[in-house]
């Protein structure tokens, strides 16, 4: 991936009726068309449009469905100019997704859900976000065990990249994601975000994907302990994303665009400001 001289940000469209950061509230196609466009007047440099929960319990739908929901919204964005990027782990949909104009696929799985995902990848030419990942969203909470999170997932995912670049995807497609929140407890959430320079280390540009998330939440919990709403989490999404940029993260993935996009630029301005 070429070196950039801040931090990207990547706006969520989850064109899905049961998200846990927005309720559905992008569901509709025309509806999902305009957040995307809206996201970018906010200052997204990239949208990422995602037709299949991945929050904790969710049950998967069909290939026919998932392809319904994302490639129109993906063509019609791309028609507008728009850079998009799919969220799929289905090689099937990415290779749709990349002929409707998708310029990156953002697989949650790594490759693991559909072992032909890599290949298509390859074949495409995009950039590929490999994520961590230990399993389907119905079974992934008990998968969340540790003896040292930041070490496990740094070999896990070099695992996965060994893999991928086997099937042909080059080292320069490729991104990392520590999968905040996928098979992670809260504490596992906050030890990987410290230890980034320890997964840098690997040579991978580093996505990071903390936005609305329940650990966000439980950090900040109301007067009687009631862990604060997803979408009361915006403020503390974008202190993560200050600091993530400031460490070197190559993009965060977000929800809410405008205050994550003044975030970056602070860490940028801050950045270029220690060099001098």
């Amino acid at each position: 991936m070429p070196a950039e001289e801040r931090c990207l940000v990547m706006g969520v469209v989850n064109v899905t009726p049961d998200s846990f950061s927005d309720g559905g509230q992008w569901f509709d196609e025309d509806a999902a068309i305009r957040h995307g466009l809206e996201l970018v007047r906010q200052g997204a440099d990239i949208v990422d449009v995602g037709g299949e929960s991945t929050r904790p319990g969710a049950a998967r739908v069909s290939l026919e469905e998932e392809l319904a929901r994302v490639v129109p919204v993906i063509r019609a964005l791309d028609r507008e100019g728009v850079p998009v990027s799919v969220d799929t782990m289905r090689a099937e949909v990415a290779q749709a997704a990349v002929e409707a104009g998708a310029k990156l696929v953002n697989d949650v799985s790594g490759g693991l859900a559909d072992h032909g995902m890599a290949r298509v990848v390859a074949a495409a030419g995009v950039p590929y976000v490999v994520m961590h990942w230990r399993g389907h969203s119905h079974d992934m909470e008990s998968r969340a065990v540790y003896a040292d999170v930041v070490t496990e997932v740094r070999e896990e995912l070099a695992k996965r990249v060994d893999l991928v670049l086997a099937e042909g995807v080059p080292e320069n497609q490729i991104v990392l994601d520590p999968g905040l929140g996928f098979a992670k407890h809260p504490e596992h959430n906050w030890s990987l975000l410290a230890g980034m320079d320890r997964l840098a280390e690997l040579g991978y540009p580093l996505l990071i994907g903390a936005s609305r998330k329940r650990f966000l939440g439980r950090l900040l919990p109301g007067p009687d302990g009631t862990p604060r709403p997803f979408s009361r989490s915006d403020d503390a999404t974008a202190a993560v994303t200050a600091l993530a940029a400031r460490a070197g993260a190559w993009c965060v993935r977000v929800h809410r665009v405008g205050p994550n996009a003044d975030a970056v630029r602070v860490a940028a301005a801050w950045t270029r400001g220690g060099s001098r």
